[in-house]
């Protein structure tokens, strides 16, 4: 990807694996960059990840792992040699998970890219009260970003509206931009987004794209005329 754009991911939200693969059919690589999540994970495993991958796919294996430093980075090493593009582990983790992750990947040798979640599009307002009382969210946000900069980590999922908050803190890592809209409102589940072109030009690395794209009737034409927008931003 061209350093001075911004990367469009489409999310593979989709219930079954051959939906899936009907779908990817259908992209046909508009844009190369796709995202899996814990459903088709859960459903197709190991193998339909590297059958992504074979066909020329850039993988990104949305999976969240948050759990003791050890029992994570124990599952980033096989993941590690998938070939994958880049895994999601969660920043609330610590430092210490997040750096024997790296250090793990490392000893494989694998150039995939590690990408720490901050906090979820759909925690705001009372719903990240409920679990961080008393917890200022964008103290939180911007503690997490740069523990995982410390950390090794190759860059961090965040919400649009997070990225100014952001500007100026743990630059060197990449921004992964989920809940991109058509237009802008909040809507289903999740309440922090934006237009896919106001987060490009708040600084994002990649965006990430599902229902707008899926829930087109020419998938490809709504990738492109995303791309196409991207193209018109520079950081």
């Amino acid at each position: 990807m061209d350093n001075n754009k911004c990367g469009l991911i489409v999310a593979l939200d989709l219930p079954s694996l051959d939906g899936a693969r009907d779908f990817l059919d259908r992209l046909d690589k508009a844009t190369k960059y796709v995202k899996v999540g814990p459903r088709l994970y859960a459903l197709g495993g190991v193998a339909f990840a590297k059958e992504i991958i074979d066909r020329g796919y850039e993988l990104f294996l949305d999976l969240k792992l948050h759990d003791i430093p050890n029992t994570v980075a124990s599952a980033v090493e096989p993941l590690s040699e998938l070939g994958l593009w880049a895994l999601t582990i969660h920043t609330s983790g610590g430092y210490e998970m997040m750096a024997r992750s790296v250090a793990m990947r490392d000893k494989t040798g694998s150039r995939m890219k590690l990408l720490g979640i901050t906090v979820l599009t759909s925690l705001g307002g009372e719903l990240w009260s409920d679990v961080h009382p008393g917890c200022d969210m964008q103290q939180a946000l911007v503690g997490r970003a740069e523990t995982a900069q410390r950390a090794g980590l190759d860059g961090i999922v965040c919400s649009p509206l997070d990225l100014e908050l952001l500007k100026g803190r743990a630059e060197k890592l990449l921004r992964v931009v989920p809940g991109i809209r058509a237009k802008k409102v909040s809507t289903e589940d999740q309440t922090r987004v934006a237009t896919a072109k106001d987060a490009a030009e708040a600084g994002a690395s990649y965006i990430v794209v599902g229902r707008p794209i899926l829930e087109a009737a020419d998938p490809i034409a709504a990738a492109k005329d995303i791309l196409k927008t991207l193209g018109e931003v520079s950081h």
